[in-house]
């Protein structure tokens, strides 16, 4: 996990030495789908993202074996026949938001981040929207969006494929420090 964080610091690295640079260590990500026969929820505080305010680049990283279900053989279907964490560990988004609010002023701006999204080692160009708020000097970042998973070669079995959802939502809130 350590080295993912310093990767995202070293792919941030400007001349302006740490200025303008807001990490998190503890992003949640949340995923939902909805299905007929069960739900499928999980949820993990192990994300991390770095947010350069100067250059408007963003990035997030996650442990896909992070996530935690309520049942245990549901997390452990989802890790090996779905996801197949051991061969692809990691999700990741990196990319730069469309306008950069002045993070000085305190306010709740609406977002949008375009960028390369990755999970399942299939890469996607992707548009996705949240919501940046500053409060007394804290930045934090919101989200939630749809990821289908024919999108990122997810197969379902065809025998569960009515027990499964074709589309996860996902949630994303990460709450900034600056890097120093």
């Amino acid at each position: 996990m350590k080295y993912i964080a310093l990767i995202l610091l070293v792919w941030f690295s400007t001349n302006q030495a740490g200025q303008d640079i807001y990490v998190c260590k503890n992003a949640t990500v949340s995923i939902y789908s909805k299905a007929p026969i069960e739900d499928i929820e999980a949820k993990t505080d192990k994300g991390t993202s770095v947010f350069n305010a100067a250059t408007s680049e963003l990035a997030f990283s996650v442990p896909i074996r992070s996530l935690k279900f309520d049942k245990a053989l549901m997390q452990e279907h989802f890790n090996e026949n779905y996801m197949e964490s051991d061969k692809y560990p990691q999700a990741s988004f990196k990319g730069k938001l469309a306008q950069t609010p002045d993070v000085t002023k305190d306010g709740v701006y609406p977002v949008m981040a375009s960028g390369i999204f990755e999970v399942h080692g299939v890469k996607q160009s992707r548009t996705i929207p949240g919501k940046l708020t500053v409060s007394g000097g804290a930045i934090s970042l919101s989200s939630e969006f749809i990821v289908a998973c024919k999108d990122h070669k997810i197969e379902i079995p065809t025998l569960v494929f009515h027990n499964i959802a074709e589309t996860i939502k996902v949630q994303v809130n990460a709450t900034y420090s600056p890097y120093k």
